[in-house]
């Protein structure tokens, strides 16, 4: 691949490889903008069919965090690492401190935390050689399991997204369609309930949907059926690219709200829901909590700070609902207009400042 028209094409800040033949490391550290602050991002252990593909999952995966954490509200910017390997045999104490040390080599610049294929006891070890990793296990004062915060965002940022669609943000008698009903989904069922909702859940785990029926009162239906159910809102919280061209043309809902990510498959489907009058709460603004949640260790866990900073996500979405009025663009894009019109306001008046700090040096 041409590495750098492509960092140059979506304005990378740096890319760092790490190697350590002994533990067998090998991970690409991808930091794309720390305008808003150090980059925050995770650290993902996959089998990537080529070192090029483990490459652009990083600069891809990293470029999200950055309209993640702005949109958020947090003052971090985005970063990611991918290390390649099986995380099921490949994984050793002498390589999560390898990569610590790549970590604390970086000065600040990139703080990481657990993703795909990897756990809290591998943030553990990385600890042992930098503070720069969020979501260790809780007696060294980390948040612990994020999955509620997650849940909580979810929920209150569905409220925003019910608002606009209903005229009310309350969810007392809605059908609330959940694909999926893992650990954030059920908390996510919790809160629909405690509200009065009306929940309908699929999963291809039984135990799940059982768990599902029996705490919430929930009706079951086969996978291949959620899309289709009568319902008012869709609440994708399972695999991503379930809007799709088979599923739009069978979807009821007035408003799209869960926790999956990539919930397009394409960028085209978030223009045809848009066309189509349904409210879409944008996956990576109204699932952000967990990454909020870990944000917090940074001062310090607070759990009560952090929650109060998690139901900010229902002003984010007011946020985006405005700008997508306003610039009479679908959800999705207006999501990533809020995060641009932030970090661009930053990065001018730090511009600003410097011009005017260096005249008045020049002046001197």
């Amino acid at each position: 691949m041409e590495l750098f028209k492509y960092l140059e094409q979506y304005d990378y800040e740096q890319v760092v490889f790490c190697q350590d033949e002994q533990s067998g490391l090998k991970a690409i550290i991808a930091i794309h903008d720390t305008t808003l602050g150090p980059a925050l991002g995770g650290t993902r252990m996959w089998t990537y069919a080529s070192e090029e593909d483990a490459i652009i999952d990083a600069l891809r995966l990293a470029r999200g965090m950055t309209y993640k954490n702005a949109a958020a509200g947090l003052n971090l910017g985005g970063g990611k690492t991918v290390i390649i390997g099986d995380p099921r045999k490949d994984k050793n104490e002498e390589m999560f401190r390898a990569f610590g040390r790549y970590i604390q080599s970086l000065n600040g610049r990139y703080i990481t935390a657990e993703d795909v294929g990897t756990t809290v006891e591998d943030m553990d070890i990385i600890y042992q050689e930098t503070d720069y990793v969020t979501g260790i296990s809780p007696e060294f004062g980390s948040s612990g399991n994020p999955s509620p915060a997650t849940a909580y965002g979810v929920y209150r940022g569905m409220k925003a997204a019910a608002k606009e669609a209903f005229g009310t943000d309350s969810l007392e008698g809605k059908v609330v369609a959940v694909q999926g009903v893992g650990n954030v989904a059920y908390h996510l069922c919790r809160h629909l309930h405690e509200e009065g909702a009306r929940l309908i859940v699929t999963d291809i785990n039984k135990e799940a949907v059982k768990r599902a029926v029996d705490d919430f009162g929930a009706k079951a239906v086969d996978p291949d059926e959620i899309y289709s159910v009568d319902c008012d809102i869709y609440a994708p919280c399972a695999l991503g690219a379930t809007i799709n061209d088979e599923t739009i043309p069978q979807i009821k809902a007035k408003v799209i709200a869960g926790s999956a990510n990539n919930q397009l498959k394409e960028s085209k489907h978030g223009d045809i829901i848009h066309e189509k009058g349904i409210v879409y709460a944008p996956d990576y603004v109204i699932n952000a909590g967990g990454v909020i949640n870990v944000a917090d260790e940074l001062y310090g866990y607070n759990r009560e700070r952090a929650m109060k900073k998690v139901e900010t996500i229902y002003d984010a979405i007011e946020k985006i609902i405005e700008i997508s009025r306003r610039d009479q663009v679908p959800t999705y894009v207006a999501a990533d207009r809020m995060a641009e019109e932030r970090i661009n306001r930053v990065r001018n008046s730090r511009s600003q400042f410097l011009r005017n700090e260096h005249n008045i040096l020049t002046r001197k």
